[in-house]
């Protein structure tokens, strides 16, 4: 090893050890400034801003490849073109590590901002809202950013042609929009009407909705569709554009209180005002109730049966689901256990036996036709 080292050129060393150096002070840095960094928002009790989750590598990036640039002057022996073209190539990197920080910069935006708005809350109708418009924005800001760099790293080039076409990506914003408009109109419709959703609200994050029959939670809204986790835990992915053009369900546009029904079918001999006693005692003493709308009515007749309706109010669906299951089993076990022979039964008239084995009327009749016959 010592002798390769002799034999290795003394200028190449020299920036082998320079770039090594670069590495090392650049990664000590990024570690020391992150470690307090640490230690600050472990002291607070509040949700943190994510600058660890979203900065740490880009700014980990920044600081390697800016030291590798206050280090490549120095090497010794360097000719001029290689030097160049690895400075270009640095600051292509550099910015390329600058997008990248702007667009983790984005999140901390949305962390810092979206952490007094919890979605957990039972009246969550405002963290609903931003976190809905957080979600857009944040797709158009890190899209904004993306142009941006690309625009920069075409700037950054020696050939004005390639300049020429940098300066025009930054400046002809207006023109692009028209280009995309024709070429990529589903998606750029998708855009407009997550904007649209932003500001009007027909859907929100963790709203509740029915979409094409299917009922779930809105969980995620991107750039180009909606994710709606459905009750099975299955996703259902629909295109933004669908909830401008279509009409749908939402059970927490306004609250998320939701009223909850269970129909009972039961015979007409049932008394029904013991049965709304039995429901007042059954949801109050339910915690699931939260002490809003109770009531059982009668809501149709038929020739068999009473139509009974178990109306009652719950904080928001999940727990209305949960209710209507128990007024159903607990209202069902009462009917059981004192007044089993009302619930619907067919009824059936049977005939005495003497006329059900009389001969029809006609089969009578034909004998005494015959006897009146005058005999041959």
């Amino acid at each position: 090893m010592t002798q390769d080292l002799h034999h290795l050129p003394h200028g190449w060393f020299i920036a082998i050890f320079l770039f090594c150096a670069a590495i090392v002070l650049s990664n000590v840095v990024h570690w020391l400034l992150f470690r307090v960094l640490r230690r600050q928002a472990a002291k607070t009790s509040t949700p943190g801003w994510g600058i660890q989750t979203y900065l740490g590598r880009p700014s980990r990036a920044i600081f390697m490849l800016t030291c590798c640039q206050i280090v490549l002057p120095v090497i010794p022996g360097l000719p001029a073109q290689i030097e160049a073209s690895l400075r270009h190539l640095l600051t292509m990197a550099v910015i390329v590590a600058v997008g990248w920080l702007f667009t983790g910069c984005v999140y901390v935006l949305q962390a810092f901002m979206l952490r007094k708005y919890d979605l957990s809350a039972t009246n969550n109708i405002q963290a609903r809202r931003i976190h809905t418009q957080f979600q857009v924005f944040r797709h158009l800001l890190i899209g904004f950013v993306i142009v941006i760099t690309i625009g920069a790293l075409l700037w950054t080039s020696n050939d004005p042609r390639i300049w020429h076409y940098g300066s025009g990506l930054l400046a002809s914003a207006g023109i692009a929009s028209v280009i995309l408009a024709t070429a990529a109109k589903s998606t750029v419709s998708n855009v407009l009407a997550g904007i649209q959703i932003a500001f009007t609200e027909p859907i929100r994050i963790d709203d509740v909705v029915v979409v094409q029959g299917n009922w779930g939670r809105v969980e995620e809204i991107t750039s180009a569709y909606v994710v709606v986790r459905i009750w099975d835990l299955r996703r259902l992915i629909v295109p933004l554009t669908y909830f401008v053009e279509n009409s749908i369900e939402n059970w927490t546009r306004q609250s998320s209180t939701i009223l909850g029904t269970a129909f009972l079918y039961v015979d007409y001999s049932i008394p029904v005002e013991e049965l709304r006693q039995e429901l007042n005692r059954i949801v109050k003493s339910d915690p699931l109730w939260d002490g809003g709308v109770l009531g059982l009515q009668v809501t149709n007749l038929s020739e068999k049966t009473i139509e009974l309706r178990c109306l009652m109010s719950s904080a928001d669906s999940g727990k209305s689901f949960d209710l209507r299951c128990n007024v159903r089993e607990r209202m069902t076990a009462y009917i059981q256990q004192h007044y089993p022979n009302a619930f619907p039964t067919t009824r059936f008239a049977a005939l005495a036996d003497s006329a059900a084995k009389a001969p029809p009327a006609s089969a009578q009749m034909e004998p005494e036709r015959n006897s009146s016959r005058p005999a041959a």
